[in-house]
């Protein structure tokens, strides 16, 4: 264990995590929210610092991240534990196994070997992501400058509930995020999530506030998110509060884990959401979960050609040169293009 981050003490050896905006008071022998940091005799420690779960060598564009160093590779981590109960969590059985069973596995691996890895494996970037990776912030922020000694870049993927100090910490190391923007609704983060909306909210102007990299997801639910005005208010809210270069993934919905009562997404409700971003004014608007349907090549904004073209999390072709977009010379909006 590792004394954690953002914490401070309180009467009768409680604590209180600053971490996320939960801001957990926590007694004694007892765990936050997040079910993997935890006060034992008046101090907080993390129980997941050098112990990741799961690692793997994907493709950038399963982030999603479309518009930061695309067709590269991303060498991805994560730790159980997440402070979050998404009912329809698809690593459910990582993310939620803290708080369901109190188990807190994971092997030994020093995050200097993190790094080296990722540079032999040939990634240009690590990602923090299956879970989520403000949880392991201790364990990620020194991944991160390791990385970054070595050359390579740092990306996020999170449900953005994280706070406003440790953000700022780490943004130095951090250079793009693919925050989930789940609903717009207030609602919905409560009985769906366990959150409040206003915090993602916050934590996405504070992304953008920092200069990284944002790309935003919107898992679309039939009958929880699917209505044209949930699709315009968030449209609306990322063209106003981070601009409209900023991407909007707009994926399918599969039922899992405890939100079966629903169905599959429609091909169309992805359809109708991507055309309602475009007609917001968002200059990228994608479909994910649904390869082959249209939505995954990235258009020149000014020209509407296909600069890149996409296949799943494929790279098939690639049409910009210096960032340019080859047909008309209008500079594609992103990092590492």
């Amino acid at each position: 264990m590792k004394e954690a981050s953002f914490w401070e003490n309180r009467d009768d050896r409680k604590v209180s995590c600053f971490l996320c905006r939960h801001h957990c008071l926590i007694r004694d022998g007892e765990r936050g929210i997040c079910g993997v940091r935890e006060n034992i005799s008046g101090t907080l420690y993390s129980k997941v610092y050098g112990r990741p779960c799961s690692w793997h060598v994907d493709p950038i564009e399963k982030k999603p991240l479309f518009h930061f160093y695309p067709g590269s590779k991303a060498y991805s981590i994560a730790t159980v534990g997440c402070n979050f109960r998404c009912l329809h969590c698809q690593n459910h059985d990582i993310s939620q196994l803290p708080r369901e069973h109190g188990l807190v596995p994971g092997e030994e691996v020093p995050a200097q070997r993190i790094a080296h890895e990722a540079l032999s494996t040939g990634c240009r970037s690590i990602s923090y992501t299956y879970t989520e990776p403000t949880i392991f912030f201790e364990y990620a922020f020194d991944i991160a400058r390791k990385a970054k000694d070595l050359g390579l870049f740092n990306n996020f993927v999170t449900n953005g509930y994280i706070e406003e100090k440790p953000l700022e910490a780490i943004a130095p190391y951090l250079d793009a995020a693919n925050i989930d923007l789940k609903s717009i609704s207030a609602d919905f983060y409560k009985k769906v999530c366990g959150a409040r909306v206003e915090g993602v909210l916050a934590s996405i102007r504070k992304y953008k506030q920092l200069g990284i990299w944002v790309e935003i997801t919107t898992l679309v639910i039939p009958r929880y998110n699917d209505s044209d005005e949930e699709f315009r208010a968030i449209a609306s809210f990322i063209r106003d509060e981070t601009g409209p270069e900023t991407p909007w993934h707009v994926s399918a919905f599969f039922p899992t884990y405890n939100l079966t009562a629903s169905f599959r997404t429609p091909a169309a409700t992805l359809e109708r959401a991507r055309q309602i971003g475009i007609e917001s004014g968002l200059r990228y608007v994608y479909t994910g979960n649904m390869p082959g349907m249209g939505g995954e090549d990235t258009l020149c904004y000014s020209c509407h050609s296909p600069v890149i073209r996409r296949y799943g999390f494929t790279v098939s072709d690639y049409k910009l040169k210096e960032g340019k977009c080859l047909f008309c010379g209008t500079k594609i909006d992103g990092v590492g293009l």
